[in-house]
């Protein structure tokens, strides 16, 4: 970050950007590759967008079944940036996955079946429908336990399928969890964003992207116009990475959806846009650092 010159004095009015230190009309984005953990091409593609391509950090999932093939990943690669993708909800009946916690600890968080409810609209309406925060909350310790038994520290906290949580209670216990260990919290959702900010902690300035609302046709040139357009102050973008290989297209639907991110990610063209519109890629490690002194003062 050379051409920051430190944080700047706190007014409400200030762009995250500036709050990390830029001048007003930088450009900051977050490329973070989510659901690192779910199945082992995913794993794959997402260390090679960071590693090689232009994806600046990852969220992992713990509780899907090729998480642990995700962890020893991070635990090879301590210079890759990653935050915990903080999961309720399963995606795919093939692949089921449950909660880390005790099932007699969370029956909130079940369907009639016992298991963790789909992440389809219908079963994230359902699961915030009847999820109790004290369960929610066993289950978001057990996630992050995991984690930090096998001694990573990730950066930040986000969430699979719920936007800031889906409830404004969960947002605000995840806030406490994000305090508690020094994180910081992907916020992309108004008026919280706005509140968040206000607060002098760093959240995206802009609206968020989430790689799925894209259109697969003419999706390369919808990134690069999306990157020439980028407006300034912090931008984020979740974008979801896989090889696309017949694992991905037995089990996942939107196999192509990350298929097309991953050509993206790892194009030399993107790159080159980036370089080209003076695009500063940065992960949640600044970020995490404002919060957790925010933390500090507050305590």
């Amino acid at each position: 970050m050379d051409e920051s010159s430190g944080p700047a004095a706190f007014t409400p009015e200030a762009k995250s950007s500036e709050l990390l230190g830029y001048p007003p009309d930088a450009r900051l984005l977050i490329i973070n590759c989510d659901d690192f953990g779910m199945y082992p091409a995913i794993n794959a593609a997402v260390t090679e967008s960071v590693e090689e391509g232009v994806a600046s950090s990852c969220s992992l999932m713990v509780p899907p079944p090729a998480a642990s093939d995700a962890l020893d990943l991070l635990r090879r690669r301590p210079q890759v940036p990653f935050g915990i993708h903080l999961t309720l909800v399963s995606d795919f009946p093939g692949m089921p996955w449950g909660p880390l916690a005790a099932r007699e600890r969370v029956p909130s968080l079940l369907d009639s079946a016992g298991s963790l409810f789909p992440a389809t609209p219908a079963g994230r309406a359902a699961l915030l429908g009847q999820a109790r925060p004290d369960e929610v909350e066993v289950e978001f310790r057990a996630q992050i336990a995991v984690v930090a038994d096998v001694g990573l520290t990730p950066t930040h906290l986000d969430f699979h399928c719920l936007a800031d949580g889906g409830r404004d209670d969960i947002l605000d216990l995840t806030f406490v969890l994000a305090g508690e260990y020094g994180l910081a919290v992907r916020v992309w959702l108004e008026p919280a964003r706005r509140s968040t900010r206000q607060q002098g902690l760093p959240v995206a300035d802009n609206d968020f992207l989430d790689s799925f609302s894209l259109g697969i046709e003419g999706k390369a040139a919808r990134y690069v116009q999306l990157l020439r357009d980028l407006p300034p102050g912090l931008s984020e973008w979740a974008v979801h990475p896989s090889l696309g290989d017949e694992e991905s297209q037995a089990v996942d639907g939107g196999w192509l959806v990350r298929r097309t991110d991953y050509e993206f990610l790892t194009s030399p063209l993107t790159r080159e846009v980036l370089q080209q519109e003076d695009i500063h890629v940065i992960d949640y490690r600044a970020i995490q650092h404002v919060w957790s002194q925010a933390t500090a003062c507050n305590e």
